[in-house]
Parts: structure tokens; C-alpha cells; sequence
């Protein structure tokens, strides 16, 4: 065994025996072994240091894509939501980072620092899928742990189901399977959840919804969506704001799910592929947005599936539940690192037809 894979598994025991002390109402500063020795704890529900994390960019062709890196190890790239930036890992980053793992958190094409092309069909799925299996090609890498949140989850499905011998392993993050969000939308609860979905097909008026009162919508969701309190921060609103008042970041944003609207449901299940590497779905059940139910895919899609259900976690799970999301994932990680199955990486990839 690796010195890496035993400093991952030792982490993991030690961040795991940290969170038992939290679930068991101890003060976690009093007992967590790594704190006696004067060692940093593997645990850590700050911001992490700006110096830590590095900023790159990857020219992936269309698109050049501005990303924070962090940590060395095997590569995990973490995919973020609507209407976020690679700041929506702040709590994760550090936690695998210090696990052993090679962390890469893009901003998504048309989001903050990386490229904004314009019109609905640069946004299309199967774009925004070859842009992880590029960026992954472009950090030196063939395969990587894939870890996405809303829409970068929908994109990480995308690219497991298409590129299969590009990601490793897959852990989704409050998004459903695309064909178990299909079947979710026959159902007027739903429907009803998804009505934004529907208004950002209107031209140009979602975008002047959303900046009236200088972004006062978003700054509501960011404020009063969480189960936990004070989990954006004033500081935390304002980076995002930033990010989504960049000339073109707006439209480029909404035209994710224009594009999206551009496929019939019908071509939609066509591309639908099964997944056969281990998969990691977390929830938070306090969801306002998507349905609990719409947390487990089909097995006949997904075999190697295990769900982990987060009942005081908001959509934004990861922020919401930092110290739980980080101890699944760096366990899901670790007991799957390296290599993969032979049947997935011996199948072909697949790419989307381009119209």
C-alpha cells in the first residue's frame, strides 16, 4: 500500500472519529486527538486560505477556463452550480486537499473568471461535458474523481455517462439522474418546483428579473435557503455577486437551461447511458427546489449507486452539512481510489451528436 493511500485512510479515520465527537455534542476542541498533538485538525468549517489554493487557467479549445487547485495527489474536480463559482467548494477543498487528493474546482464555461461564448447552443450538455474530460487532459491526467453539485452534477453525469473511461468515480450532490428528473417532471409537485426552469426560456427578461435590486433575488435564496444559519456570509454574498455581474456571466448562466430546453425529452432519454463506476449520490432533504424522492436513480442505470440522505441540509448541501458532505466524500474517495473497473475503462467513449 501507498504512503498516499495510507495518509488518505488515516485522515479519513481521524476526520470521522472528529465527527462522531460532533454528532455526540462534545466539544469537538477538547478531544480530537490532532488537536492535543498541536496539529492542524482535519476538520475545518472556514474559508479556507486564499494562499493555499492556486489559480490557473486550462485552454481547452473553445474555451478557456479559470480553475483554484489545490493539494497533490490523485485528481478530483469539483463541478459547481447555478449561479455559483468554483467558491461554492470553499468547505471542501481544504479537507481533501489535506487528505491526500489533487483538487481542481473550475469556474464552469460562462461562469466568473472563464470564457463566456455567446448563444444558447455554446451551452449545450454535451459541450459542457468534453469541458471536465479537457480539463482533466489538460491538469495531466487521463481519469479523475468527479464531484458535482446542481447544474455541475447534471454535468458530471453527463460526462460519466459519456466519457466513461475519463472519470474514475462519480459523486452527485442534489441534482436526480437526467431520466429520474424526466420521470419527476410528469408530476405537477415538481413542476411547480421547477417553474424557473420554465421562465428562463423567455428572452432577456429573466436577466433583468434577476439583476433588479442589484441581484435582491439571489441575495434572498443565498440568505434564506439554507437550513444553517449564517452560512453565507455578507463577504460570501458579495464574491458571488461579483462573479454573476461579470459582462456575459448572467446570460451565459440562464442559457444553460435555454439549451437544455433545445432537446425533446424524447432525445433527452436517448443519450442516456448506463453508468457503471461507483457512484456516491448525497441529498439534502430540506431541498426546496427538487423532490426527495428524485434522490435514487434507477438501478438499471446506475448498479453501483449508494445514497446518502442528509435531513438537515437545504439544497446547498455541501455548505449546509460541510463537516458531513467532507467526511462522505473523502471516504467514498479513498475506498475507491485509483484504477477504476476493467469493464469501464474498456468501453468506448461516446460523444453526443452536436446539433
Amino acid at each position: 500500500m501507498s504512503d498516499s493511500t495510507n495518509k488518505q485512510r488515516l485522515f479519513v479515520a481521524e476526520y470521522l472519529k472528529y465527527l462522531n465527537t460532533i454528532r455526540e455534542g462534545v466539544d469537538p476542541g477538547r478531544v480530537n486527538p490532532t488537536e492535543r498533538e498541536g496539529k492542524k485538525s482535519p476538520v475545518s468549517s472556514a474559508t479556507p486560505k486564499e494562499s493555499a489554493v492556486e489559480h490557473r487557467y486550462a485552454d481547452l479549445g473553445e474555451v478557456r477556463l479559470h480553475y483554484a487547485e489545490a493539494g497533490e495527489g490523485p485528481l478530483v474536480v469539483l463541478l459547481h452550480g447555478f449561479p455559483e463559482f468554483w467558491y461554492s467548494w470553499r468547505f471542501q477543498i481544504p479537507a481533501l486537499a489535506e487528505a491526500g487528493f489533487r483538487v481542481v474546482a473550475p469556474d464552469m464555461r460562462g461562469y466568473n473568471l472563464s470564457d463566456k461564448p455567446r448563444g444558447v447552443k455554446n451551452y449545450r450538455a454535451e459541450l459542457l461535458g468534453q469541458d471536465v474530460v479537457r480539463l482533466i487532459r489538460a491538469c495531466g491526467e487521463e481519469r479523475a474523481a468527479v464531484v458535482g453539485h446542481d447544474w455541475g452534477a447534471a454535468v458530471a453525469w453527463i460526462a460519466a455517462m459519456h466519457h466513461p473511461k475519463r472519470v474514475e468515480k462519480l459523486a452527485i450532490l442534489n441534482v436526480p439522474h437526467p431520466y429520474r428528473f424526466l420521470c419527476g417532471l410528469r408530476t405537477l409537485r415538481q413542476l411547480r418546483k421547477s417553474w424557473y426552469v420554465f421562465f428562463f426560456q423567455i428572452p432577456w427578461l429573466p436577466e433583468v428579473a434577476v439583476r433588479a435590486g442589484n441581484f435582491a433575488s439571489l441575495r434572498a435564496i443565498f440568505r434564506k435557503d439554507p437550513v444553517r444559519a449564517g452560512v453565507f456570509s455578507s463577504q460570501d454574498i458579495e464574491r458571488y455577486m461579483e462573479a454573476i455581474s461579470r459582462p456575459g456571466a448572467l446570460t451565459a448562466a440562464i442559457n444553460y437551461y435555454r439549451a437544455l430546453f433545445r432537446h425533446t425529452p424524447a432525445r433527452v432519454r436517448g443519450q442516456v447511458r448506463r453508468v457503471e463506476m461507483p457512484v456516491l449520490v448525497i441529498w439534502g432533504e430540506r431541498d426546496r427546489y427538487l423532490d426527495a424522492e428524485l434522490a435514487e436513480p434507477d438501478r438499471n442505470w446506475v448498479p453501483n449507486v449508494r445514497v446518502e440522505r442528509l435531513p438537515d441540509a437545504s439544497h446547498w448541501v455541501q455548505l449546509d452539512q460541510p463537516e458531513e458532505v467532507n467526511a462522505l466524500l473523502l471516504e467514498f474517495l479513498s475506498n475507491h481510489c485509483r484504477g477504476g473497473s476493467r469493464q469501464e475503462a474498456s468501453r468506448s467513449e461516446e460523444e453526443w451528436p452536436a446539433h
